[in-house]
């Protein structure tokens, strides 16, 4: 296996609980499809449920939580600040995303129209403050659960309160 595909956005980060640290871990690139979450994070569907959203019903990524309400918040915000759109902004977080992992994290577009197609190509200019990317990642974060945050608070602990002070070293991939 070279490679694995997952869902993976702002608005659905679950992946970061086990399969891009595996990817990571092995050395696999991961195909990231749906990057606009089927175009809930361009904000189109805060003003309308038209479209693609009311054609999909169930599993479609919609605005059904403070934390989404947030982070759809959060992606506004900076496209303001950015005068560019929430699309530009949700994918210049994820090649951001992707610059800061050891492995390729690739997102998989599908423009359906040239205006679409525009707004991908279009943030591949915008380069996010880490400012920005901070609070984005805040936004948007998934609590990790059990086992991670048990580990991580056991590894804390065993070091005095400061798990930063242990040095990971990559596991050879045979």
């Amino acid at each position: 296996m070279i490679g694995i595909q997952v869902e993976y956005s702002l608005a659905d980060r679950t992946a970061e609980r086990e399969l891009l640290p595996m990817a990571e871990e092995f050395g696999l690139g991961a195909a990231l499809y749906a990057p606009l979450a089927g175009g809930l994070l361009t904000g189109k569907y805060r003003l309308s449920r038209e479209g693609r959203l009311s054609r999909w019903g169930v599993g479609a990524h919609v605005e059904d939580s403070e934390h989404t309400t947030a982070l759809l918040d959060g992606v506004l915000a900076v496209a303001e600040e950015s005068g560019t759109s929430a699309a530009q902004v949700s994918v210049a977080w994820l090649r951001a995303r992707a610059a800061r992992a050891s492995t390729a994290l690739i997102p998989v577009i599908g423009p359906r129209t040239t205006e679409q197609l525009g707004e991908y190509l279009a943030a591949l200019d915008l380069v996010l403050t880490d400012e920005q990317y901070d609070r984005l990642e805040q936004a948007g974060g998934v609590a990790l659960g059990t086992p991670h945050e048990t580990a991580a608070a056991g590894l804390a602990a065993a070091l005095g309160g400061d798990a930063t002070r242990v040095r990971r070293h990559p596991v050879p991939v045979i």
